[in-house]
């Protein structure tokens, strides 16, 4: 599906970060051995508009940790057609496998990211879904049975219990051999593209809408969204400061405290879109670090980031600010340890895709621009 000017290549930059994000999120996963508990249904808090706000005059003055706020959401569900069943599919597994759905009453959404369900939500039939994995947390799912184990591994038994009669997947969680158990059950299992990109995270709603038999309800969520994406963009650039030199300079980090893991992520990442499409300055890119290193003291103290981003969790393993600047001391040597400007954001939601793109810019936007009192310039 065609991007429309700037909107598609902000939605381009945003969205390039999911895919190496996806890494981040498997190796959180299996981080230590550590057992998955399945994350609690998020209540998305109702946030004063980014255009209500007055952002910090100097964002690289700001000293004191903030917390990124997802609300919204920014794209709130369609009213979904009624499905036109049964209909054929192909499904997305590299092999052109042909899948008829006959029926979706029953769904079952499995996604590293928990953005496949979110989609299924999206188009309006979340009331459909049957089950969910651990990364789901919509409040409309809060109640429903998690099918995945340690390690985002899918539980076949769980699924086959819940009987359902679509399964949707991305690929990103397994193992191979449990979705094919499942497909032999006689359950029809639809794959479909990951979201990694702009043009990928249409297509992935394209084939969603399709095997629930609402195709035509795609046009639909893709042209709300990149609306949404273009409206985010124009409030987020009033929160900019005019004088560019004052745009904070940001990396992301990536922390497991538990296991010692510390990888700082550069140029082609992701994170650098995720940090650019909100108007701030990868300073990790800028240094030319390219791609997720394990994180040198020197290059740290070298980049001097002004804000340090990291997963909240990955922050909570390495016993919080203080446990991480006792861990990595060269991180009290930038200006951001020195300001303690370390921003936290929840693990599953920053980097998921979909229709929550808009929000996670807004999140971010509003930590690096207008954060809370606690946080002061």
């Amino acid at each position: 599906m065609p991007e429309g000017g700037r909107v598609g290549r902000r939605v381009t930059r945003i969205a390039a970060a999911i895919g190496s994000a996806l890494l981040v999120l498997a190796l959180a996963a299996c981080d230590a051995g550590a057992a998955q508990v399945a994350a609690p249904a998020s209540t998305s808090p109702a946030l004063p508009a980014l255009s209500s706000l007055t952002p910090v005059d100097d964002p690289r003055a700001v000293e004191g940790p903030s917390t990124v706020v997802i609300g919204g959401p920014a794209l709130p569900p369609i009213v979904a057609p009624a499905p036109q069943l049964p209909v054929t599919v192909r499904s997305a597994d590299g092999g052109g496998r042909e899948v008829t759905v006959r029926d979706t009453s029953r769904i079952v959404a499995l996604s590293l990211s928990g953005t496949v369900a979110e989609l299924v939500h999206a188009l309006g039939l979340g009331d459909h879904l049957v089950g969910r994995d651990v990364s789901t947390n919509l409040p409309e799912t809060a109640t429903l049975p998690v099918v995945t184990k340690k390690g985002h591994t899918i539980d076949a038994e769980a699924v086959l219990a819940l009987k359902p009669t679509l399964i949707l997947t991305d690929g990103s969680i397994g193992p191979t051999d449990v979705v094919l158990q499942l497909g032999d059950a006689g359950i029809p299992v639809v794959t479909i593209d990951r979201a990694t990109d702009a043009e990928s995270t249409y297509r992935a709603i394209g084939q969603v809408a399709a095997a629930l038999g609402i195709a035509p309800a795609a046009e639909t969520v893709n042209t709300a969204l990149r609306a949404a994406m273009e409206s985010k963009t124009a409030e987020i650039a009033r929160l900019l400061p005019a004088d560019p030199s004052r745009r904070p300079r940001v990396v992301f980090l990536y922390v497991r405290g538990a296991a010692g893991v510390y990888y700082l992520f550069g140029k082609g990442s992701g994170a650098d879109s995720l940090i650019s499409s909100v108007g701030a300055v990868d300073a990790a890119s800028e240094a030319g670090w390219v791609g997720e290193r394990p994180l040198t003291p020197e290059a740290l103290v070298k980049i001097d980031p002004d804000v340090i981003l990291v997963m909240t969790k990955g922050l909570e393993s390495a016993g919080g600010i203080d446990g991480l600047l006792a861990a990595q001391p060269s991180i009290a040597l930038t200006t951001a340890g020195e300001h303690r400007r370390i921003i936290d954001a929840e693990d599953t939601r920053i980097f998921a895709a979909g229709t929550l793109l808009p929000d996670i810019m807004d999140g971010l936007a509003r930590a690096l621009y207008a954060p809370d009192p606690g946080a002061q310039g």
